[in-house]
C-alpha cells in the first residue's frame, strides 16, 4: 500500500526527476535515507520510473495509430506491437476491438514497412488510421498531478530545477547517443554510472546534461503505474477543435491534473488527451466540467481496457517492467 509520503515523493519527482535525494528530503521534511529507501521500493515494485527523453519537437516526427482488430486477436497484436523497438506506447481500447499505439520510426522505410505493409496485411486487422503528431505538451506543469494531497506552492517552487543559460547554440550530437540511450532507460543514473556507459568524465557529463536541459533538448519524464496510485480508469479523448482554438484548448487540458498526455494531431480529431481517473464518475466530471467548458466541436471517448506498453516500458499486472533500451525516445 502506498502512503502519503510515497505520493509526495512521486509528485516531487514529477517536478524534477533528477532532484538529489538530499533536496527531496529537505523539501518533504524527512531524512535522505527515508527518501532513498522509498524511491528504491517504488521503482522495484514497478510503481514509477524516471526517464530522460529528447524533447519531442526537436527530434524526428512521431505518429499515433488506431487499429481496429478482431477482438479475439487484440492481445496478440498488442503484444507483437509492444515488442517493436520503434513502438513506445500501446493500449487496448474500446472493449478490446481497437489498439492505439505510438510509433517513432527512425526512417521512412521503417514507417512504411509498419503502416503500409506489415499491419495492413495482418489478417486480424480490419482497418487502421495513422495521425502525425504536430505538437504535444510534455514535462513540467503538463505532467499528471492528480494527487490526493499535492505539494504546496512553496514546495513546488523549492523543487523547480535551477534555470541555466547556455552560451551559444546547443544541439544534440551523434556522440550524445550512449548518454541519451542510458537516460531513456533510467533518468536517475548517477554520474559514475553514466561515465561507465559513455567513457566521459563526471564533470563533462554534468555539464552536458545541464546544457541539453537548458537548451530544451532534454527533459525528465515520470512513468507511473496509475492503477497502483488509485487511478485505475483511463480513457483516450479524441477531440475536434477549430484551428484557432487548438492552442487554448490544448494548453488548458494539458494543465488539468487528470491529463497524462495531450497532443495536436493531423486528422479529423485533431486533439488527443489521455485521461487518468479514480472511477467512471470522476471521468464523467472531467468530460462534462473540464472539456465541456471549452470550445470543443465534438468528442469521442475510448476507454482503455489494458495498457500493454508505455514509454518503452512493458506492463505486467499494472506494474512497469524494465523498458526496452531502444524504445524510449519519447512517448
Amino acid at each position: 500500500m502506498l502512503d502519503a509520503l510515497d505520493h509526495r515523493i512521486v509528485h516531487a519527482l514529477q517536478i524534477d526527476g533528477r532532484a538529489p535525494f538530499s533536496r527531496l528530503a529537505t523539501v518533504l521534511g524527512v531524512s535522505e535515507q527515508t527518501v532513498a529507501r522509498r524511491w528504491r521500493r517504488l521503482r522495484e515494485d514497478g510503481v514509477l520510473r524516471v526517464l530522460g527523453l529528447p524533447t519531442p519537437d526537436r527530434i524526428e516526427p512521431h505518429w499515433f495509430v488506431r487499429v481496429r482488430v478482431q477482438p479475439a486477436a487484440a492481445g496478440a497484436v498488442g503484444e507483437a506491437l509492444a515488442r517493436r523497438t520503434d513502438v513506445s506506447w500501446v493500449s487496448i481500447t474500446s472493449g478490446g476491438s481497437e489498439i492505439t499505439f505510438a510509433t517513432r520510426p527512425r526512417t521512412e522505410h521503417q514507417r512504411d514497412a509498419l503502416l503500409l505493409a506489415r499491419l495492413p496485411r495482418t489478417v486480424q486487422v480490419i482497418d487502421l488510421s495513422a495521425f502525425s503528431v504536430l505538437h504535444d505538451w510534455v514535462g513540467g506543469p503538463h505532467e499528471w498531478t492528480d494527487f490526493p494531497e499535492p505539494l504546496s506552492a512553496e514546495q513546488i517552487a523549492a523543487l523547480q530545477p535551477p534555470v541555466r543559460t547556455v552560451p551559444g547554440a546547443v544541439r544534440t550530437e551523434p556522440e550524445d547517443g550512449p548518454l541519451l540511450e542510458a537516460l531513456a532507460v533510467d533518468g536517475r543514473l548517477g554520474w559514475a554510472q553514466l561515465a561507465a556507459v559513455t567513457g566521459w568524465s563526471e564533470t563533462r557529463l554534468a555539464r552536458r546534461v545541464e546544457g541539453l536541459r537548458a537548451a530544451g533538448l532534454l527533459y525528465f519524464d515520470l512513468e507511473i503505474a496509475f492503477e497502483l496510485l488509485g487511478r485505475p480508469v483511463e480513457a483516450l479523448l479524441w477531440l475536434t477543435v477549430a484551428p484557432a482554438d487548438l492552442q487554448q484548448v490544448g494548453e488548458a487540458l494539458a494543465l488539468a491534473p487528470e491529463s497524462a498526455y495531450t497532443a495536436v494531431l493531423t486528422g479529423p480529431a485533431n486533439l488527443l488527451v489521455a485521461v487518468v481517473a479514480r472511477d467512471n464518475a470522476h471521468l464523467y466530471r472531467f468530460i462534462t466540467e473540464q472539456v465541456g467548458r471549452l470550445p470543443v466541436r465534438s468528442i469521442e471517448t475510448s476507454p482503455v481496457l489494458r495498457r500493454v506498453k508505455q514509454a518503452g516500458s512493458r506492463l505486467d499486472g499494472g506494474r512497469l517492467t524494465e523498458p526496452d533500451r531502444t524504445a524510449t525516445r519519447g512517448r
